[in-house]
């Protein structure tokens, strides 16, 4: 049996013990964003990050990540905003280069304050990396869950 093609991408889904209107900020205030975004093996610094959530409008963020701290400035535009059920953003950690990625966040009240997101990220990175960076945005989601729980 032949196997199918894999899209190239990173999907993942979520459901977070917090109403939506909490999630969403988890997404668009630079304070929340600067504490769970990097996980627990980075630091990002909230005096670095920058967000101006309109379409149009353009987000930074400086990571310090691992032991030895390597510097890595992300930053990208909102494509998209309906607030508080649809985030769609470029992200690049690439200066200079026109290069990016695309990520899609949708929230879905499911009652019960509870919130699915639902995460995707394509762009040009190759399965390998894509592997990689979905197991970051996993551990960054892990810490939004405890964020949410009071943790």
């Amino acid at each position: 049996m032949a196997e199918q093609p894999i899209e190239a991408g990173i999907t993942i889904t979520r459901v977070f013990a917090a109403p939506r209107e909490l999630v969403w900020r988890e997404w668009t205030e630079p304070e929340r964003f600067a504490d769970w975004f990097g996980g627990p093996e980075a630091e990002v610094p909230v005096s670095t990050v920058s967000m101006d959530v309109r379409p149009g409008g353009g987000w930074r963020a400086t990571m310090f990540s691992g032991p030895r701290r390597r510097e890595i400035r992300w930053k990208g535009a909102y494509r998209e905003v309906a607030e508080p059920e649809r985030l769609v953003f470029t992200v690049s950690d690439q200066p200079g280069e026109e290069a990016y990625e695309l990520v899609t966040v949708v929230l879905t009240d499911l009652g019960d304050g509870r919130t699915e997101m639902l995460f995707q990220q394509r762009g040009q990175m190759t399965p390998e990396q894509y592997e990689r960076a979905g197991a970051g945005w996993s551990t960054f989601f892990d810490r939004i869950a405890e964020r949410l729980a009071g943790g």
